[in-house]
């Protein structure tokens, strides 16, 4: 039986000296399904050394114990990162009662631990259901946020505890699923933003005992479930046979819940020129309601041509980005 060997960085030079310069895989997306002890930053690291690829990004950052989506944005798609960034979550995740630790997870070193007694689960769903809508959040002082162009984690690893303003995170749905405590396991869809770690340490708090995740999985990002992930080391052995380019989604269809129009020939001679878009230009989206809104523009073949805003009083349209 053939073992598979993971690809070496010699594989990677050989088909990349295949590739002319200016061949380049489309602009998009790549839904990679993260494996744990991971950054995402790694991640980036892996896909850009892949044939066919000069830039890569992500759409928000895993911790490197969690796993699940992660949205690559490739080439020009990473012009699209702004239209991600922001968007709705989903996460499967376990917290663990009794034990609170200085990162809010299990990677962190223990602060405070108590032992669980027996709770009544309509208080557990009655205290989880206080954490829906439009909740503050304090950001944990081990996150990637900066202060004074420095990340927190690096001020807390140097002993400095920096507090960042409360701020303001949606949460649209929160699902008990299991209840085996000390441990609970629920479901969240949230905004983008949010600190699933800290949600847990705000739950184990507001039941007495204290808490901390203990396990993350995102199920969905950026309308991407699970399901279209690909695994990383799946993509490689895909590149290496040079079948990278059918795991790209391209930008017009990443950003399929954005309200679309087709060009003509005539409005996109004015885009490729600079030249300000009116209601007349684009009428479809003009007549479209509510506003204000983003839209894509396309070219016959579904080509994205780019990316513009809506205003309100349907005058003169604004590009975002223009791609050529």
């Amino acid at each position: 039986m053939e073992l598979f060997t993971k690809p070496s960085d010699r594989d990677f030079l050989r088909v990349q000296q295949e590739f002319d310069e200016k061949t380049l895989l489309p602009g998009g997306i790549l839904v990679v399904d993260k494996p744990p002890d991971m950054s995402s930053a790694a991640v980036v690291r892996r896909i850009k050394r892949l044939p066919g690829i000069r830039k890569v990004g992500h759409a928000g950052t895993l911790d490197p114990f969690a796993t699940g989506v992660l949205v690559c944005l490739v080439n020009q798609g990473t012009r699209l990162s702004q239209f991600f960034l922001h968007g709705r979550k989903t996460y499967a995740a376990t917290l663990r009662l009794g034990r609170t630790t200085d990162t809010q997870d299990y990677t962190g070193a223990v602060t405070a631990e108590k032992p669980v007694d027996p709770i009544p689960e309509n208080i557990i769903y009655d205290v989880f259901s206080e954490y829906t809508g439009d909740i503050l959040q304090t950001p944990p002082s081990y996150s990637a946020l900066k202060h004074n162009g420095v990340p927190l984690y690096r001020h807390a690893r140097a002993g400095r505890m920096i507090r960042k303003p409360d701020r303001a995170v949606n949460i649209s749905r929160i699902e008990v699923r299991d209840i085996r405590l000390p441990d609970i396991t629920f479901e969240v869809e949230c905004s983008g933003g949010t600190y699933i770690r800290t949600l847990c340490a705000d739950i184990g708090d507001r039941l007495g005992y204290g808490g901390h995740l203990l396990h993350l999985d995102r199920i969905e990002s950026g309308g991407f479930a699970r399901k279209e992930a690909i695994d990383l080391e799946r993509l490689e052995e895909e590149a290496i046979a040079g079948r990278l380019e059918r795991h790209v989604i391209l930008m017009a269809d990443a950003l399929k819940d954005m309200p679309s129009a087709e060009a003509d020939s005539r409005v996109q001679e004015k885009i490729r020129h600079g030249r300000t878009l009116s209601a007349a230009d684009l009428p479809a989206l003009a007549d479209a309601s509510p506003k204000p809104f983003y839209a894509r523009v396309t070219a016959p073949g579904n080509r994205l041509l780019a990316v513009i805003h809506v205003p309100e009083n349907n005058f003169d349209f604004r590009y975002c980005c223009v791609f050529h």
